[in-house]
């Protein structure tokens, strides 16, 4: 690549970008998949964002019937299938294949010969998983820019829920009450870890697969909806929203919400609130005070400065194309 002068911003084009996400939402992608594409579009130049996700994750379907949006195989069985060749050669006609790849051809160039050898594991269009991709995005009064939910991932069930909210500021918190077998929760009742995002987390860790409370297994309860600022593994499931914008750590809506608040979830019309009125969201927003920083000096200090929310990337701002002119070749000779 370095004698062909093959540099990412010939491979990363809005094409190229456009690919990359149907093909993630095809394979039933980690949630992680949101932040780092949009951090690669940004610094490469390319306008990616959580709507034209969305966009694209209502039109692709789940094709690949591998766990945890898929039910029956694991990675190994993906690879034997075919693997992601195969994958986009089902999809070659949703695909831009005169983008150059790093191999230096074109992605056509590339998918010649790709062949299904499971089409349980690698489904066709007409036979997909779920008909639509594995990721969909929120927003509402608690997640203004933006929430990530795996519909594929969770029970049908909770796609449409309501509930009273039960608030955690940290994870210790949250842990001790769900190890408590008399703690006061429903089936209906909404988990929220907040103080878990980019700034608060801090560097949003994988946190937002909160476990159930002990008190619901004793019951036969296996899932239920929560709600975070946090990630969460790619391999995880369940009915869990995360990557919440704004984050709680800077006054984003979680932080206002309160236990025993009622929190609606419509995945269907991509919304997620709080029901709480507006005068009283106001009122809170107006006594909120903000948490002590998270570091007053040295790198932690520059990371908080310059860290965007989720649905830029969580990325530094100083690296996003347009911040400022490239540094051209050091003339030393």
């Amino acid at each position: 690549m370095v004698w062909e002068d093959l540099t990412p911003e010939k491979v990363i084009t809005p094409a190229a970008v456009r690919n990359a996400a149907i093909v993630a939402m095809a394979t039933g992608c980690s949630t992680n998949a949101v932040v780092h594409l949009i951090a690669m579009a940004r610094r490469a130049g390319v306008d990616l964002t959580l709507d034209d996700l969305d966009a694209l994750g209502r039109v692709t379907p789940l094709v690949a019937n591998v766990r945890p949006s898929g039910k029956d195989y694991l990675m190994e069985d993906f690879f034997y299938a075919g693997g992601l060749r195969a994958l986009m050669k089902q999809l070659e006609d949703r695909l831009d294949t005169s983008v150059i790849t790093v191999t230096g051809e074109t992605l056509a160039k590339n998918l010649e010969g790709a062949e299904v050898y499971n089409d349980d594991v690698i489904r066709p269009v007409s036979n997909p998983v779920y008909h639509e991709g594995s990721l969909a995005l929120l927003r509402g009064n608690l997640c203004p820019d933006g929430a990530v939910i795996k519909p594929a991932a969770c029970d049908p069930k909770f796609h449409v829920h309501e509930g009273p909210a039960l608030v955690f500021d940290s994870y210790p918190e949250m842990k001790a009450a769900v190890d408590d077998e008399n703690l006061n929760v429903t089936p209906d009742t909404v988990m929220v870890l907040r103080n878990a995002g980019p700034q608060g987390g801090p560097g949003m860790p994988e946190l937002a697969m909160l476990p159930i409370p002990k008190a619901l297994i004793k019951q036969g309860y296996r899932d239920m909806l929560r709600i975070s600022d946090a990630r969460m593994s790619g391999t995880s499931y369940g009915a869990c929203v995360l990557h919440v914008a704004p984050e709680s750590f800077v006054g984003g809506p979680l932080a206002l919400l309160k236990t025993g608040d009622i929190v609606r979830m419509d995945l269907p019309n991509r919304r997620l609130d709080m029901l709480v009125d507006e005068e009283e969201i106001a009122r809170r927003k107006a006594a909120w005070t903000p948490p002590q920083p998270r570091f007053e000096r040295g790198w932690g200090y520059m990371f908080s400065r310059h860290v965007t929310q989720a649905d830029k990337g969580c990325d530094f701002d100083y690296l996003e194309r347009g911040f400022g002119q490239t540094a051209g070749e050091p003339d030393i000779f």
